[in-house]
């Protein structure tokens, strides 16, 4: 065998068991009209959850961890912050591996649909949601109240 340690002195210079490109087979066949119609259909569907579940990721989710950890831990801001911040991690990382897992399967949908669909999507999903969301934040933190002085008596 090429990757017995033996054959090569006991340094392993070759690829990592299990990490060899993924080698997709030949076209499905193509099933009726009406099976491609359903298949995109449901493809188009998937990617309009991911972009919202990415779009998700910047803004609602954050606000709803925090919004959680007031009604748990409103009298003590050290506890606020720390069920703040660990349920933002829980909420974005939990959206960060649902969003994986429909990229997976937007991609099994698309090769069903007929389409030699070997990448994903979610990465120029999450560009564009980037794109679209940094600056709509900036113009309500800078223009519409986030970072507008309060009235402050001198």
């Amino acid at each position: 065998m090429r990757t017995d340690p033996t054959d090569n002195g006991g340094l392993f210079v070759g690829r990592r068991p299990g990490t060899a490109p993924i080698r997709y087979g030949r076209l499905p066949q193509r099933g009726s009209r009406a099976r491609l119609v359903v298949d995109q259909v449901l493809a188009v569907l998937m990617l309009a959850l991911m972009a919202l579940l990415t779009a998700a990721v910047w803004g609602p989710l954050p606000v709803a961890a925090m919004w959680i950890a007031s009604q748990v831990a409103s009298n003590n801001v050290g506890l606020w912050i720390l069920v703040a911040f660990a349920l933002v991690l829980a909420f974005v990382f939990g959206a960060l591996v649902l969003l994986r897992r429909l990229d997976s399967a937007w991609i099994l949908v698309r090769r069903a649909a007929g389409v030699d669909q070997r990448a994903g999507v979610l990465g120029r999903v999450f560009a564009l949601a980037t794109f679209v969301a940094v600056p709509i934040f900036a113009v309500w933190f800078f223009l519409l109240g986030g970072a507008q002085p309060t009235g402050m008596s001198v």
